[in-house]
């Protein structure tokens, strides 16, 4: 068959398809690069790309991050209340101040009470991967300090952490438990809604 042969119905047919199969297939490249970019905006540059290469693929590393976003959405976190929050607020002044004499102990501290925080804000405290996985959903641009951190301390327990190291540890945890404790409340009419 010749394309002399094609009728004009043929023909535009054939090229109706043609459109159709190019506007589906840039249809689909535009929608995974949106993705791609919200989810990369969301979760920040290190995380996606921590994700990318523990899924293997960039497809699986999005659809886990895409899941952590909706596991995180069926959790009721919540803010802290005022009490709750001037707690915390002294019990980190505490573990501060117990840091020029026991370095370890502190940072060891800091870490338990950033769990305590987490649980009160309605996060699960199952290990600590999970714990990065929900917090990198509301917090991604302190993730990198609490997983420093929480290497140092790890680091710590094996005795192969510097005083500097267990410093450095505490001025990240720091910067994860001010984020979490000074969260705003949330205004009355949008916690009902």
């Amino acid at each position: 068959m010749s394309l002399t042969t094609f009728s004009t119905t043929e023909m535009a047919l054939v090229v109706g398809l043609v459109v159709v199969l190019v506007a589906g297939v840039t249809a689909f490249l535009w929608h995974r690069k949106r993705r791609t970019e919200r989810l990369r905006t969301q979760f920040g540059g290190a995380e996606y790309a921590r994700a990318v290469e523990k899924g293997g693929t960039r497809r699986h590393g999005e659809a886990g991050l895409e899941e952590r976003a909706q596991r995180v959405e069926g959790f009721h976190v919540r803010p802290l209340a005022a009490s709750d929050r001037a707690h915390f607020v002294e019990s980190w002044r505490g573990v501060q101040a117990r840091f020029v004499d026991g370095p370890a102990g502190a940072v060891t501290e800091a870490d338990h009470l950033l769990r305590d925080v987490m649980s009160t804000r309605g996060y699960p405290v199952s290990d600590f991967e999970q714990r990065a996985a929900d917090i990198s959903v509301d917090h991604p641009m302190v993730l990198e300090n609490y997983r420093a951190a929480h290497e140092i301390a790890l680091r710590q327990t094996r005795g192969q952490a510097s005083t500097e190291d267990l410093r450095q540890a505490m001025v990240h945890y720091r910067t994860l438990f001010d984020e979490l404790v000074n969260e705003p409340e949330v205004p009355l009419a949008k916690a009902t809604s």
